[in-house]
């Protein structure tokens, strides 16, 4: 006999949802969360940074609204106000997670839990049994050892700033830097982002990275490739920041946003015979399944697909394979994203570079206009669409964007791509005019292929 049938450590989005569904199919179900329910992105991620967004883009909506024959009054932002409305916002989905887990049955413990072995866990100071486990603790932000480092915050602690700085460096090249950049900006500060490559956001398509650079230094963001940190020091006014080329910067802020590791530090994974990778991440199978056959784990802490929709659907696989007799995998490939940056980025499917290196030929049909809004505004904003093609089977494999409601196109977008449509498909279906989003049915010719860059050994070289 045990405690519960399943017991989920965490309860972020991936974690509730397995425990949920879990106790649909008639479990015994426990979950244990020592910080917050919702995890990572209800509290200090996804919701609330789409909130700070929409609060940073009324600065340029405000200066639009001019040529549309709106007269304003005075502006004023107070940041307190923000951060108070949003608070009471992430209390009230913080009730909703609660009574949802207490409404299917779910026992909750407000407490860390740590495994023992393949079915004790040490919840606070009690001891538990389960038939099985899952283990769904997220990602944690990480911040690299560099001197003066604990002067700096991370995106956790910029949800709570006391004030609104009138200057920050953000570090870091992923989306979160990027996204909260665009935040900081609109809202009025004096922004410097820097990233230690060549070009930021690794892993999108190059063109959707080209383009965000050049919209982001239009709006007075002070963008820095290949530059790092060397040291922070606080001074009597702010914070001093030494690059390692000798560049300086004074500010009054230091955000960190250099990546997130998964949050298994002091959970006993060792002592139930977990297997994780160097970084941290627990290894898992295609159905959720770690080398420790009655654990479990998805979401960030296995550090596959590391997006809230992708944990709730491997939450979901998980109880449904357990105890809803329906064995299940979720399929990592062609997931669509978004970057809430300014202008935003949505994207689904394989990159341009991707794309050639799978097919023997592919065709790319690609566009970059004014929108019909800043045709009155003149605001010096452009959008990108993009279409990678495979030209044997004719098939759209991979779809991006930059600009206005990208996140929101882009969903339509990917569904066609699951369905494996053909460009010919999109070609037949009629745009609704005048939308941005029209452009995805309207690309008619592919753009030249690039030219082959010269190999080392010329025409003239003598054979080898």
């Amino acid at each position: 006999m045990v405690d519960y049938d399943f017991f989920v450590i965490g309860g972020g989005s991936g974690g509730v949802r397995a425990a949920r569904i879990a106790a649909g199919h008639g479990a015994r179900v426990g979950l244990a969360e020592e910080r917050y329910l919702g995890g990572t992105c209800v509290n200090v991620g996804c919701v609330p940074k789409k909130l700070f967004v929409y609060a940073a883009h009324y600065a340029e909506d405000f200066d639009d609204a001019r040529a549309y024959g709106w007269t304003l009054g005075e502006r004023r932002f107070d940041w307190p106000t923000l951060i108070a409305n949003k608070n009471a916002e992430i209390a009230r989905l913080n009730g909703i997670y609660r009574s949802m887990l207490e409404g299917a049955g779910v026992t909750v413990f407000d407490a860390h839990a740590r495994l023992l072995d393949p079915h004790r866990i040490a919840v606070g100071e009690r001891t538990l049994t389960a038939a099985h486990v899952l283990v769904a603790v997220g990602s944690w932000p990480h911040v690299p050892e560099v001197p003066g480092a604990e002067h700096a915050i991370t995106s956790n602690e910029a949800f709570f700033l006391a004030s609104l700085p009138e200057r920050a460096v953000i570090v870091g090249g992923g989306y979160i830097a990027v996204e909260f950049a665009g935040i900081l900006n609109g809202l009025g500060t004096r922004l410097t982002q820097l990233y230690r490559g060549p070009l930021f956001l690794r892993g999108f398509d190059d063109d959707l990275r080209r383009t965000l650079a050049v919209e982001m230094r239009k709006k007075a963001i002070d963008l820095r490739f290949s530059a790092e940190v060397a040291a922070i020091q606080k001074t009597a006014s702010g914070l001093h920041v030494r690059l390692r080329d000798g560049a300086e910067i004074e500010t009054d802020l230091v955000m960190y946003a250099t990546g997130r590791r998964p949050n298994t530090q002091g959970l006993g994974l060792a002592e139930a015979g977990v297997a994780t990778t160097p970084g941290g991440a627990i290894v898992v199978d295609d159905y959720g399944r770690t080398s420790t056959e009655t654990i479990y784990a998805v979401g960030d802490v296995t550090d596959r697909v590391n997006l809230t929709p992708v944990a709730i659907r491997e939450g979901h696989a998980v109880a449904d394979t357990l105890f809803g007799g329906r064995p299940r995998r979720i399929d990592h490939e062609g997931v669509p994203s978004a970057v809430f940056s300014q202008p935003a980025i949505g994207t689904v499917g394989l990159t341009e570079a991707q794309a050639r290196e799978r097919y023997d030929a592919v065709d790319i049909y690609r566009s970059a206009f004014r929108t019909l809004k800043h045709t009155l505004t003149g605001r010096d904003e452009f959008a990108m669409i993009k279409l990678v093609v495979d030209r044997e089977s004719d098939r759209v494999v991979g779809a991006h964007m930059v600009g206005p409601e990208a996140g929101e196109i882009i969903q339509g977008i990917a569904i066609a791509l699951q369905c494996g449509a053909t460009k010919a498909q999109f070609d037949a279906t009629i745009g609704i005019h005048p939308t941005t989003a029209e452009e995805f049915v309207t690309l008619r010719t592919p753009v030249p292929e690039p030219v082959p860059e010269p190999t080392a050994q010329g025409h003239d070289a003598a054979p080898a």
